[in-house]
């Protein structure tokens, strides 16, 4: 187990100011390791011409995101300008992976791409049965060297993918859709939630199943982990937190339900809060021990866009057409911008800047980008 667990540090190493995949690291906490900006000032905007609602990643000063006429777009992330564009067959929902110079990820054509990030050029392509909306994760090879790739498709299969070569380490078969990011346990366990209604539980040496855990409801968003739990809404209006090592049948921790409207937005995670949107156009913020309700903050559409913490404050996209900033500590609404479009991507953040697409076609980027570290 220790060199699970060590294998698992080093695929998960602290990644500076950059937002490398969906969530922004393998246990998808949803953190940034910056403020919120102060202020909905526009650093830029880069049309991408077709509606965006796939997460950005951010990695050395690039931004990629992809859109719905299967574009992969590459954009200098201090001032949006197009570095290159990649075409698959059909729209992307998925956020795209950065790891060695090298951006993966999935489309509804069935297919998972590794493109070179510096040039957009195809380096490999992997078919699953089906589409590909959830973006990957990753682990360090535990029989060798390099990385798997962790990915899951509506074929209802959670792939494993060798990251070099793009070739097939094993499939894990469920009952139906795959349609979130699976996250990383530190003692090296993978875990999903499915259509299935189930949370699986997987061991990364083989993909053989540990355990299943009944949400009791589909699940559509990714699982959130934290101190050896995870934290999950599904589509029968409840939040859970689980342990994966529990004893039998007890494993879920507790249950939030608010009104009677499902969660499509992933959780975010601080040390004692869990930050999610809800389709009843509310903001839930929920005590990480108890899991009893702290505030909500009141939107004016669906908040399927999955929230990010910004230092003290949260940073979410909303189906209104607005993306709002609100205090960490009480829901209290700092600021909001008018977009005028939905905003069912999740945001992301580095350097300085939050990142987010719409749905009229265009990526927005926030704040001020950091200065330069000196030589």
């Amino acid at each position: 187990m220790r060199a699970l667990v060590v294998l698992f540090a080093l695929a998960v190493a602290a990644h500076g100011a950059d937002w490398p995949m969906h969530r922004g690291g393998p246990q998808l906490q949803g953190r940034a390791d910056m403020a919120a900006p102060a202020k909905p000032d526009l650093a830029w905007t880069f049309s991408a011409g077709k509606p965006i609602k796939a997460g950005a990643a951010i990695v050395a000063g690039r931004v990629f995101v992809g859109d719905d006429d299967g574009m992969v777009h590459a954009v200098e992330f201090a001032t949006g300008k197009e570095l290159w564009k990649f075409k698959t067959e059909a729209s992307i929902e998925a956020t795209p992976l950065v790891l060695r110079d090298v951006v993966y990820l999935g489309s509804s054509d069935g297919n998972v791409y590794a493109l070179e990030a510096a040039t957009g050029k195809l380096k490999w392509k992997y078919e699953t049965g089906d589409k590909v909306l959830g973006g990957a994760n990753y682990a360090k090879n535990p029989t060798g060297d390099g990385e798997w790739l962790l990915i899951g498709s509506y074929d209802t299969n959670l792939h494993c993918v060798d990251a070099a070569t793009g070739k097939v380490v094993w499939t894990h078969a469920t009952d139906n859709y795959i349609n979130g990011t699976p996250a990383l346990f530190s003692t090296g366990e993978i875990v999903f939630g499915g259509c299935d209604s189930y949370i699986h539980v997987l061991q990364l040496i083989d993909g053989k199943e540990l355990r299943q855990i009944d949400s009791d409801a589909y699940i559509a968003s990714s699982v959130a982990i934290m101190d050896g739990l995870g934290y999950v809404g599904n589509y029968g209006n409840l939040v859970l937190a689980f342990d994966p090592n529990g004893p039998k049948g007890s494993e879920v921790k507790w249950k939030y339900r608010d009104r009677s409207f499902p969660y499509f937005s992933s959780a975010a995670l601080t040390a004692d809060r869990v930050i999610i949107g809800g389709r009843d156009k509310r903001l839930h913020c929920i005590d990480r021990a108890t899991g009893n309700g702290v505030w909500k903050f009141d939107a004016r559409g669906q908040v399927d866009s999955s929230p990010i913490i910004c230092g003290d404050a949260i940073v979410v996209g909303c189906e209104d057409g607005r993306l709002y900033c609100v205090n960490l500590a009480d829901g209290k609404e700092r600021w909001e911008y008018e977009i005028g479009a939905a905003v069912t991507a999740s945001p992301a953040a580095a350097d300085g800047l939050v990142i987010v697409g719409a749905e009229d076609g265009n990526l927005y980027a926030f704040g001020k980008p950091a200065a330069p570290a000196k030589p």
